[in-house]
């Protein structure tokens, strides 16, 4: 822990920012240290200690001494002797005038109770499962990630499942968990917020809950609800980390998704509680402002705010053994901030976000993280609804289709996102459908979907746009639309279940429906096994050939050529073993509609790999060149 917080103060140092402690308790059999930084006005802060984590009276209750710091805020620090290994314990801030603002664990706790209400002395390295000391992060270049987002309930929750550990961070240690990713092929795993938050009661966990977790609480310990027992402090994160010890294991990388663009609440947060108004940004008019959409949102070009920020990343990289961050609306956050936890975070540790904010921010969209801006932010990705909403149709209308559901005009877009975003010649950005400039520095930075949690999937997303769809045909359009994600040039990423050809029953939003809609059916592999032998096959194939990955915006300019397509067709060559790739000129297609088309390829012979639905490296016969049939709905991909 003393070198993850040196190496904090170095790069506060260098922002230049002020620095916040990194423990709020700093444990040894012998005493406990407690400290709390508060705004220097505050009066007085009582530290309470309780035996258990909720309900009870407290069994001492210290007056914390001050100091005041170079900032003009204030130290608060309590020593108590003896073990207090199993103690629970709050802060209690008395502001300027007198009034005490309410018990909180404070913004820094590590280990909590029930609920997350009052923090928890313990000795983390007593949470280290077996062999955590050698557990590394796997060696995956940010080229060659494949993402897989999921929610641990939706996962494992169903009878259809087989685990054991149903909605538990233990279900993905079990075999089954561990087996299907690998045969899927993904080596990198999305979870949603995985943080101490509110909207679970974790002491009603026999009851039916859901929630996605965009509600922060505290942000530096495990949900207890995905424990197997939230009463115990070290359980959760003990389970947690057995969890990422499994899939590290796996050659997986866990990316943790972090929403510290907002709060649950503002009056009852351990920000507002502990800082009054610090950590929040305010407008003109002295009202909260509202870019999270969520009634707050925080500060991030504040001092402590970002320093809070970027020593939560470095605690979950050090402590978690994190590989990655999924930043919640990183569009409410700012450039300057953005940047400085990728500098602090080693390389390896792949950053990426939303590029854009659910309403208007306090300061202007010019300094902030969006998609616009990720040009001024290397080394971080954003998520490119050009591709997406080109592939399915408008975020703002369910029963738009777009390339999908033949509405042509969005080749554009596809064209953009296959490029990963990058200047390219043959891009037309007058015809994209909301970037006018290139936005990605390279195609590392663009992030290639076309579906994810907050949102229809993509079987219920076709369902809504195109009318009448037939089973048969609502796969062919499943299996392109996932051929055009894997094939970009930006990193893929795909939804839990889409290999499972998974419904939401059309529900939109379903961040606290029931498990009846969240729920993977795991039964659908036996009913559709084409789908994940075509996810799995389609997998393999980009990561086999570094010509669809090649992680650099001049290689892509030099060897990515469009074709000349045609409504709802896309055309594109990979050419002069681009990458360094055994495959000479890859041909690629994409033809949405509802009969065969041609392209254009010179004379030669062509080993088929993907058409009709169907994918096997090795070979599905041979073509001339010429004028080449593209099967309808569906892609093609021939090499020579």
């Amino acid at each position: 822990m003393k070198n993850i917080t040196i190496l904090a103060l170095l790069v506060a140092m260098l922002l230049p920012v002020k620095v916040m402690a990194m423990d709020e308790m700093a444990y040894t059999p012998q005493a406990t240290t407690f400290s709390v930084v508060t705004l220097g006005n505050a009066k007085g802060v009582s530290l309470r200690l309780y035996n258990e984590g909720q309900g009870g009276a407290p069994v001492q209750v210290v007056a914390m001494k001050s100091k005041r710091m170079k900032d003009g805020n204030r130290r608060w620090t309590a020593t108590v002797k003896g073990d207090q290994k199993g103690k629970f314990y709050t802060f209690d801030v008395q502001n300027r005038d007198g009034r005490y603002q309410g018990e909180t664990p404070g913004i820094w706790a590590k280990a909590v109770g029930v609920n997350g209400r009052r923090a928890a002395v313990i000795d983390l390295r007593d949470t280290d499962p077996q062999g955590w000391a050698a557990d590394v992060r796997p060696a995956i270049a940010a080229r060659d990630l494949v993402l897989y987002e999921m929610h641990h309930r939706d996962f494992s929750i169903d009878p259809s499942s087989g685990m054991q550990y149903k909605g538990k961070y233990l279900a993905l240690t079990e075999p089954r968990a561990i087996e299907h990713l690998k045969a899927l092929g993904v080596n990198a795993v999305h979870i949603l917020p995985s943080f101490d938050y509110a909207s679970v009661d974790e002491t009603r966990l026999g009851e039916p809950q859901y929630n996605w977790g965009y509600d922060p609480v505290n942000y530096n310990v495990p949900e207890g609800g995905y424990s197997t027992n939230p009463y115990r402090p070290d359980v959760r994160i003990n389970e947690f980390k057995q969890m990422v010890q499994a899939l590290h294991r796996a050659g997986i990388k866990v990316i943790l998704d972090v929403v510290y663009n907002h709060t649950f609440n503002i009056d009852g947060s351990n920000f507002q509680l502990t800082m009054p108004d610090y950590f929040f940004r305010k407008n003109a008019d002295g009202s909260y402002s509202n870019g999270s959409g969520c009634g707050n949102e925080t500060a991030s070009e504040r001092p402590l705010m970002r320093q809070y920020m970027i020593e939560s990343a470095l605690y979950w990289v050090n402590e978690y053994h994190i590989d990655g961050f999924r930043f919640d609306l990183m569009g409410v956050h700012d450039i300057a901030t953005m940047n400085a936890i990728r500098k602090a975070l080693p390389d390896d540790v792949f950053i990426y976000g939303e590029g854009w904010s659910a309403g208007g921010c306090a300061i202007p969209n010019d300094k902030l993280g969006m998609k616009s801006n990720v040009a001024q932010m290397p080394g971080i990705a954003a998520f490119s609804d050009d591709m997406r909403d080109g592939l399915r149709g408008p975020w703002d209308g369910d029963d738009k289709a777009a390339f999908l559901g033949r509405v042509k005009g969005n080749e554009e877009s596809i064209k953009f996102g296959l490029a990963g975003g990058v200047a390219h010649p043959q891009v037309d950005l007058k015809k994209v459908n909301y970037s006018d400039v290139n936005w990605a520095l390279q195609p590392t930075q663009m992030i290639a979907y076309v579906s994810c949690h907050d949102d229809m999937c993509l079987v219920d997303r076709l369902k809504a746009s195109i009318p009448g769809l037939t089973t048969d045909e609502l796969i062919r359009l499943d299996l392109l639309a996932q051929t055009v994600v894997m094939t970009s040039q930006g990193v893929p990423f795909m939804l839990s279940g889409e290999e499972m050809l998974r419904t939401k029953r059309g529900v939109h939003n379903s961040y606290n429906s029931p498990d009846s809609i969240n729920h993977l059916d795991w039964n659908n592999l036996k009913r559709y096994p084409q789908v994940m032998d075509y996810y799995s096959r389609l997998i393999a194939l980009r990561k086999a050939h570094p010509a669809f990955h090649l992680g650099d915006a001049q290689q892509v300019r030099e060897h990515l050529e469009f074709l000349p397509g045609g409504d709802c067709l896309v055309a594109f060559v990979l050419k002069n073993h681009a990458g360094g790739d055994k495959w000479n000129n890859i041909y690629v297609a994409f033809n949405a509609n509802r009969d065969s088309r041609t392209i254009t390829v010179p004379a030669g012979k062509y080993t088929v790999v993907c058409s009709g639905g169907m994918i096997d490296e090795n070979g599905m016969g041979t073509i001339g060149g010429g004028n080449v049939t593209v099967p309808a709905q569906s892609a093609l991909i021939i090499h020579d």
